[in-house]
């Protein structure tokens, strides 16, 4: 699928037009297409490329998963790559969507898959409307503001998640126990995915910003300072993640450390109780005289030596809070 927009003079003149006229719409100086290309094939980057001229390498970017976000510049256009992610805060995971972008005097080309919403761009690129006259740059910011709210929106997200993780720390239930063990990996997991994609997003818009080719004039200047000021809360906040993260896991070690010297003073404690009437049962079980053999008043002092002892240990356990 491929949508298109024809800006001229910074007015809204044309949408969902032929790919075909996209060249006599070009001719015109005070004219600027968007075009977007959605799970597009080889057959559709060759049309494009022989359209707009981009470089075979770019092509060869925008074809290869997982690419790192990056600012590339060519001869005739420069070529973004940048990540949109979303949160789901029940399951832990991490959905991470690629957006490659090539930028033009008088175009934007955009290129994704399916689950990326291009819409939220369209929507934000009609409330901001009245800068439609700074041409790409405008187009450019639209799509890159998308993506960092995205991106904060996730990272806020996973920092609630992480919060109330902390507050299960401390649950006894083996089920609760397994629960935090289990989404703290996850959630570690995530972040570590997280930052792949928000971190190299400052160098992306610091090179937008500064690019020989002065793609950013001096009225959109102001909005991709504000652009690089989001990334970098964004990439602040992440960082302080990282740390969040590593607090949780070494206090669930901390923790576990804690339930397990107190199931050793338990299992310790019971053992020394049943350690008595095994002393004096063993004591009384000999087969050499003692006070008390072969009577009735032996046994029953064995039998009160053990009562008094047990007793008496399980008390001071108690007090000792070992039981």
């Amino acid at each position: 699928m491929a949508r298109t927009r024809l800006y001229r003079n910074g007015e809204l003149e044309a949408e969902d037009f032929p790919l075909d006229d996209i060249s006599e719409h070009l001719r015109s100086a005070d004219s600027v297409v968007w075009l977007d290309l959605t799970d597009p094939k080889q057959a559709d980057y060759d049309r494009v490329q022989e359209e707009f001229g981009l470089h075979q390498l770019a092509i060869e970017d925008a074809l290869s998963p997982h690419e790192r976000p990056k600012l590339m510049h060519y001869a005739q256009h420069l070529y973004c790559n940048a990540y949109a992610i979303d949160f789901d805060p029940e399951s832990g995971d991490l959905a991470v969507h690629e957006v490659s972008a090539f930028l033009t005097k008088q175009a934007l080309i955009t290129v994704h898959a399916a689950e990326f919403d291009i819409d939220t761009v369209v929507r934000r690129w009609d409330d901001t409307a009245e800068l439609a006259g700074n041409g790409v740059p405008w187009l450019v910011h639209g799509l890159l503001d998308v993506v960092v709210d995205g991106q904060y929106d996730a990272v806020q997200a996973l920092d609630e998640a992480l919060e109330s993780l902390e507050d299960r720390l401390f649950e006894e239930t083996p089920q609760a126990i397994r629960q935090v063990q289990q989404r703290s990996f996850r959630l570690r997991k995530s972040l570590g995915r997280m930052r792949k994609v928000v971190l190299p997003m400052r160098e992306l818009v610091n090179g937008l910003m500064r690019a020989r080719e002065g793609i950013v004039g001096d009225e959109m200047m102001p909005y991709f300072h504000d652009l690089y000021d989001h990334v970098l809360r964004v990439t602040e906040f992440t960082e302080s993640l990282r740390d969040f993260v590593a607090t949780i896991l070494e206090s669930n070690l901390a923790v576990q450390g804690n339930r397990m010297n107190n199931i050793m003073k338990k299992v310790t404690s019971w053992a020394a109780i049943i350690a008595v009437p095994t002393a004096v049962t063993g004591y009384y079980g000999q087969n050499l005289p003692f006070p008390g053999y072969e009577k009735q008043a032996g046994f029953v002092t064995s039998a009160v030596l053990i009562v008094i002892l047990s007793v008496g240990l399980y008390i001071a356990f108690r007090r000792k809070d070992w039981l």
